[in-house]
């Protein structure tokens, strides 16, 4: 188990491999599992990356996080966290819903490190209410498994997924609803409240290669926002998948690979020119 120890917290962290290095954010509430378990796959036999997952505070096994209270303290925290492990080094950022907003905020703040970023169903407007979002519903379902769950996990996978099968719910209920069950969610309901960064974030270009993946059928964040920011990204690739909820890297998996494996290709030529 490996821990960084910064300023307002002690990271938990994973590091795997050698090469480029990959910071991996998850969302809110999960932990680094959510990330690990789609990305893991596509780095089998793609040498030449180092990727280090982490969890934010209040989250996974981070611990000595009490003095954070904002969205700007978890980027302090993972700013820090950036400087001590990879001081003045250039990396990919990739992060999923909160932990896309907290790249973007990475980014704002450390551009000339980044070499490109992944951005899968990411958070483009804080506020719920000013976000664009679909009405979440459900386009495939496996009914003989569906009722293998108990009532409280049936409820729980038909409010978060678009498809549901014996797969999905695997992958589901080892990626992401282990990681919910370790949140402190005392801790994530106070920050919630300072959930906007106090600063603007995509002021300036971001020209390095770069991909937005987002689900069709997001009902969390939605997708068209971040089509409003396309300009900003002018190396992004900007793909909406069908049948693609707020899960896209479960539901679509092959479409996720091929896209992020595109986009790691675009940014490792990037940085050899």
């Amino acid at each position: 188990m490996s821990y960084c120890k910064v300023h307002q917290a002690n990271i938990y962290y994973e590091d795997i491999g050698e090469g480029i290095p990959i910071l991996f954010i998850h969302g809110y509430s999960p932990d680094h599992r959510l990330m690990s378990g789609c990305m893991e796959p596509i780095f089998k036999g793609n040498e030449g990356w180092r990727r280090i997952y982490i969890d934010l505070p209040g989250m996974g096994l981070t611990t000595e996080y009490d003095e954070i209270s904002s969205s700007d303290g978890m980027l302090n925290a993972v700013i820090e966290f950036i400087q001590t492990l990879l001081p003045n080094q250039a990396f990919v950022i990739a992060g999923e819903s909160y932990g896309a907003y907290i790249a973007r905020g990475v980014i704002e703040k450390l551009n000339l490190q980044i070499l490109g970023a992944i951005f899968i169903c990411p958070v483009i407007i804080p506020l719920i209410e000013n976000r664009k979002m679909e009405v979440h519903r459900v386009i495939k379902q496996d009914n003989d498994f569906i009722q293998t769950l108990s009532n409280k996990e049936r409820a729980n996978f038909q409010s978060n997924q678009v498809i549901l099968d014996e797969y999905n719910w695997l992958r589901y209920k080892q990626e992401i609803v282990a990681g919910v069950e370790l949140a402190d969610e005392p801790f994530l309901d106070k920050v919630e409240k300072q959930y906007s960064f106090s600063f603007e974030v995509d002021k300036t270009n971001f020209d390095k290669p770069c991909a937005f993946l987002l689900g069709r059928q997001d009902g969390t964040v939605g997708y068209k926002d971040a089509l409003d920011i396309m300009d900003k990204y002018p190396r992004g690739t900007f793909a909406v998948l069908d049948t693609a909820g707020h899960n896209l890297q479960i539901e679509q998996p092959d479409i996720f690979n091929s896209l992020v494996r595109d986009c790691l290709n675009r940014i490792s030529t990037s940085d050899k020119d």
